[in-house]
């Protein structure tokens, strides 16, 4: 039993350095030390006598033969996922969807998903939660979530993602800020400005690169939540994004919102889930989001009651403190 628990272990530690490509963020992902995950995949290429990853400072990648065996093995080990959370009713019920949300990003579309898809299925609960951007394809694999919209995200082995529609970006500016008057703000408008962001993913990061490299503002990775992230613009220390639907439904004392203009003033807003899901309630879930109309503007769903509304749970604590 303990040979089979270490192998279990070991096969958590190698499929999180694979989805991750990063010993760092697996770890992370996992809740464990660094060196941990390293030494897990080190004794799992020994039992296997093959090297599964090449290591450089840019973390980790498959070999060929890593990549062969990995692919064999991936779907055999989700089954023993699956099959090991089995009695977990709660995460099984097939009666509940659980979304994931990445971001400020994607919450008015997604509210206008809900409330049309309870519409259509009122007999389905929807419960809904923040994730950051590394815990994503974790929460997916092991099924803890359903489905999770976010940006940036790519197609893996097992998990399928699909563009839905685009939201507009806004830039948080405090109040006495120089363009705090103007109707709209550029990219070249910002240039030199702090831009703060909360854990971006690696797509992200390589966006707001290309804004900087062309004139834009500085993006500053800042070690906190998104309510603190706030808080640092009211005290002039930067700016920030987010979508237009948390912009227009989420004022912010001593700051202001303004849309984005100009080439790069949109993200896509994406969804990831599981292929072998076998919820009907998911498929249902993503055939209604391919149905929405992507030309409409994306209109928030702000302080008002709807006749009928779904049951909805939230476990967003940054909004509550924004």
């Amino acid at each position: 039993m303990r040979q089979a628990s270490n192998t279990l272990r070991r096969l958590d530690h190698v499929f999180a350095a694979v989805d991750h490509g990063s010993l760092r963020q697996a770890a992370k992902a996992l809740r464990v030390r660094e060196s941990s995950v390293s030494r897990n995949i080190v004794a799992m290429e020994q039992v296997l006598d093959m090297r599964l990853f090449n290591r450089d400072v840019h973390g980790v990648r498959l070999t060929e033969a890593g990549r062969a065996w990995t692919d064999l093995v991936r779907v055999h080990y989700e089954g023993l996922q699956d099959a090991l959370a089995g009695g977990d009713h709660r995460n099984q019920d097939a009666r509940t969807i659980r979304i994931g949300l990445c971001a400020q990003m994607g919450r008015a579309f997604v509210a206008r998903l809900v409330e049309r898809f309870h519409y259509r299925h009122p007999d389905v609960t929807v419960a809904i939660e923040d994730i950051g951007h590394e815990e994503c394809l974790a929460a997916i694999r092991r099924r803890r979530l359903d489905i999770v919209f976010a940006h940036g995200l790519q197609n893996t082995a097992s998990c399928r993602s699909e563009t839905f529609a685009q939201e507009r970006l806004f830039v948080l500016l405090p109040r006495g800020h120089p363009l705090a008057d103007r109707p709209a703000v550029r990219w070249p408008d910002l240039a030199g400005a702090s831009l703060l962001v909360s854990a971006p993913s690696q797509s992200d990061l390589t966006f707001l690169e290309h804004i900087a490299a062309n004139g834009g503002p500085i993006p500053q990775i800042c070690r906190a939540s998104e309510a603190t992230v706030i808080l640092k613009v009211q005290l002039g220390h930067g700016v920030t994004l987010a979508g237009e639907g948390f912009a227009r439904a989420v004022a912010i004392e001593s700051a202001v919102w303004k849309p984005m203009q100009g080439q790069g003033s949109s993200r896509s807003i994406q969804a990831m889930w599981l292929e072998s899901n076998p919820k009907r309630a998911l498929l249902r879930l993503v055939g209604t989001a391919r149905n929405m109309a992507p030309a409409k503007p994306l209109e928030p769903v702000i302080n008002r009651s709807v006749k009928g509304a779904p049951p909805v749970t939230s476990k967003s604590a940054d909004a509550k403190q924004a």
